[in-house]
């Protein structure tokens, strides 16, 4: 443009020359002239002016010239002073923000079916190959670290006891402690007829050298185990039998403990510290972060695929109810108020310093570019624009000139 604006400044000089050596023979010539004249001072003076915002007009230091370089400091504070005035301020900020429907804006593109919706798929393209990079960037080891030793530390300070005894006290409620019963008849069981010999061993052991001498040992021993199958089997057969009832009171009294007995809290808490801090446990903390992380990373290259799962399902039901739920909606929207609020209200002197001293810190030359780059296009226009306009004046007024 700048040279569009000059080409054509040169091609008035021309026109002046050449119409003003015809004019002699033809009258006609004088209006072209008065064209061509008033246009090359019309583009002249705005060359002088567009040049004269951003340096001296052909390097000679004429007064109120080379306005921006000169100015950059008081300019800088100006687009500050504008960015706090006008929208800094806590109450300009509430005002915007309540015509703001943030959640409604976030319901529609978590409702987005993907695919289909462009922008919200590039966006969180973009958001996923983001987070994937940062946790790439990070030590996978030290990370892993920190996450094991705050779960850790969670565990540790969870008083495990009482919800245990909670949870038993709930299956004790429920008859969901008969199936343990069972399996622990059953196991007493298969334990009892794994170990007869050994059982055997030991009745002969104790009965002494006249009953073995006799033989006698042999038949207490079948007597003393035919008994315990016995008792075994009618345990296991009879839902009403004593044994059971005895046992029962055991669990519900264990529940009561668990829950009030600060003695044995203290003494589940202990162990459950022996376990966390075993090296299998470690190991297995370990493992959960590896796969999360793995996982984490899969799903944020490949969002797509992440959202086409049951995560993408939950996050497409999350944006239709903040769609279709004006309660929860207007209560992210006033929090999201409150916090854009409170960000302006700590932070506004914060970013309108940045804006200054940001300024401030560049050079003359750097301003000078970037403005230049930003509006140059139209202040060239505005140059042809003068050339042409200020042509037809030329004109007009050699025609009031030549006809009153």
């Amino acid at each position: 443009m700048r040279l569009v604006a000059t080409g054509l400044l040169v091609v008035m000089a021309l026109v002046y020359v050449a119409s003003r050596a015809a004019e002699a023979h033809h009258p006609a010539f004088g209006y072209v002239r008065a064209f061509a004249e008033a246009a090359m001072v019309g583009g002249l003076a705005d060359w002088f002016a567009v040049t004269a915002l951003f340096r001296h007009p052909l390097g000679l230091p004429i007064p109120h010239t080379a306005i921006i370089p000169k100015n950059k400091d008081r300019i800088g504070d100006a687009l500050a002073s504008f960015l706090r005035q006008n929208f800094l301020i806590p109450s300009v900020v509430a005002r915007r923000m309540r015509r703001l429907d943030l959640a409604g804006a976030t319901g529609r593109f978590l409702a987005a079916p993907g695919p289909a919706a462009d922008k919200a798929s590039r966006l969180r393209l973009g958001a996923s190959r983001l987070i994937a990079d940062v946790v790439s960037a990070l030590d996978a080891e030290r990370l892993g670290g920190m996450v094991r030793s705050a779960v850790s530390q969670r565990l540790s300070a969870f008083n495990v006891a009482p919800v245990l005894g909670q949870a038993l006290a709930a299956a004790i409620d429920r008859d969901r402690h008969v199936p343990i019963l069972d399996n622990a008849i059953d196991w007493v069981g298969r334990t009892l007829v794994a170990n007869e010999e050994t059982i055997r061993a030991m009745i002969s052991a104790k009965a002494g050298s006249v009953m073995r001498w006799t033989g006698l040992d042999e038949t207490l021993a079948n007597k003393i185990l035919d008994g315990l199958y016995r008792l075994i089997e009618e345990v296991g057969e009879d839902p009403e039998h004593p044994l059971r009832d005895k046992a029962e009171e055991g669990l519900v009294d264990l529940a009561r403990r668990l829950r009030e007995d600060e003695g044995l809290q203290a003494r589940v808490n202990a162990f459950k510290d022996e376990i966390i801090a075993s090296p299998a446990v470690a190991a297995w903390l370990d493992g959960l972060w590896a796969q999360a992380r793995a996982a984490l990373l899969k799903g944020a290259r490949d969002p797509d695929a992440a959202m086409a799962g049951r995560l993408g399902e939950t996050l497409r039901q999350l944006g239709q109810t903040l769609q279709s739920e004006p309660r929860l909606a207007r209560t992210i929207n006033l929090f999201a108020r409150r916090a854009a609020v409170g960000i302006a209200a700590a932070y506004g002197d914060g970013i309108v310093r940045l804006v200054s001293d940001t300024v401030r810190s560049w050079d003359a030359k750097t301003v000078t570019g970037r403005l230049e780059q930003a509006v140059g296009r139209d202040l060239q226009y505005i140059r042809v624009n003068g050339t042409l306009v200020g042509g037809m004046v030329g004109l007009l007024i050699h025609v009031v000139d030549v006809w009153l």
